[in-house]
């Protein structure tokens, strides 16, 4: 899917929603879930997994189709629509925009749509729900890296980039990969949950730079900052329904395992409302086959391991390392 990073794209239903409520929202009974026949995983940021086993989760988790029944859809887009006009999208320089175009690939799908839909997506819900902090960090999030090894550019290009963003917003930029990473790790979720009680004392923390595996620091105020963005990131990738049947897919875990520690922490500073729907655990509006429905019977705790070791073998492979380590004041 050719796209050009100048040129803003049309968001799906799906995050329009997100963005006119400032919410992760479960859609079941709005919309028919069908899955892609045919569908490549060389063509996503996923096309680095290895193993069939991982393979063939992620696919059934991402060769989805979603189609909208009219009226809903109609409604998101007024509501989309009414939320644009109170929040004008700021102007992205022209000079950074020439820079993604001629400097970066972006020609990679996403888990909906292009990587270019998913970070346009991002900044867009940024400005309205995250405000006092830049949605430029967002439009750049993974620009040195994704969690699977793919890079939208060289490293030798940090310079000229650097030169094109303000320096709060490259603390965070450049940060972003290694927190996500550290995420999907678990030990550092472990760790702030063992000291929840002295949230404000995290003086700095210490990690490595996934681009390049050089050190970096974050000053305890940038590193909650971090992880709002991270929670923002994490609401696209969300089942748009049946959640109920995915609950224990790992981003979805991960999602709700930050958005609760952000709230228990006193940290939870970009608006991302989201309340769990109790409901049966049976599909409305999709149907699975047999071995698809069986990657959702996987127990949340074995997902999670999954999630860690995988992280774990991509940084390997590019000679990343996940040590980190937090100064408490």
């Amino acid at each position: 899917m050719k796209q050009s990073a100048a040129e803003r794209p049309d968001p799906t239903p799906q995050r329009k929603a997100a963005i006119a409520h400032g919410a992760a929202l479960e859609h079941t009974g709005r919309v028919q879930v069908e899955s892609i026949p045919s569908f490549d995983l060389d063509r996503t940021i996923f096309k680095t997994l290895e193993g069939k086993a991982a393979r063939f989760v992620v696919t059934k988790r991402v060769a989805k189709e979603v189609h909208w029944d009219a009226a809903s859809a109609q409604l998101v887009q007024a509501e989309y629509e009414a939320a644009r006009s109170a929040h004008p999208l700021p102007e992205v320089s022209a000079e950074l925009l020439q820079f993604l175009v001629r400097e970066c690939d972006f020609d990679v799908e996403h888990a909906d749509g292009s990587f270019l839909d998913h970070l346009y997506f991002c900044f867009e819900y940024s400005v309205q729900h995250y405000p006092g902090r830049s949605p430029l960090v967002m439009l750049l999030h993974s620009i040195l890296g994704t969690g699977t090894n793919t890079f939208a550019m060289r490293a030798d290009k940090i310079p000229a980039l650097r030169k094109l963003i303000a320096p709060a917003d490259w603390v965070q930029i450049e940060a972003f990969p290694s927190v996500l990473r550290l995420l999907y790790a678990g030990s550092l979720r472990q760790d702030l949950r063992k000291n929840l009680h002295r949230a404000d004392a995290i003086a700095s923390i210490t990690f490595h730079r996934v681009i390049d595996n050089e050190p970096i620091t974050l000053s305890g105020e940038d590193f909650w900052v971090a992880l709002n963005y991270q929670l923002i990131h994490l609401l696209d990738f969300l089942p748009v329904a049946n959640w109920s049947v995915y609950q224990n897919d790992p981003l979805f875990i991960l999602f709700r395992d930050l958005h609760d520690l952000l709230g228990q922490a006193g940290k939870r500073e970009a608006i991302v409302d989201y309340a769990a729907t109790p409901r049966p655990r049976k599909l409305e509006g999709e149907v699975q086959g047999v071995s698809a429905w069986l990657t959702t019977l996987i127990p949340a705790s074995v997902g999670e391991r999954m999630m860690a070791k995988s992280v774990t073998r991509f940084s390997e492979r590019i000679g990343h390392s996940l040590d980190y380590k937090i100064a408490w004041a």
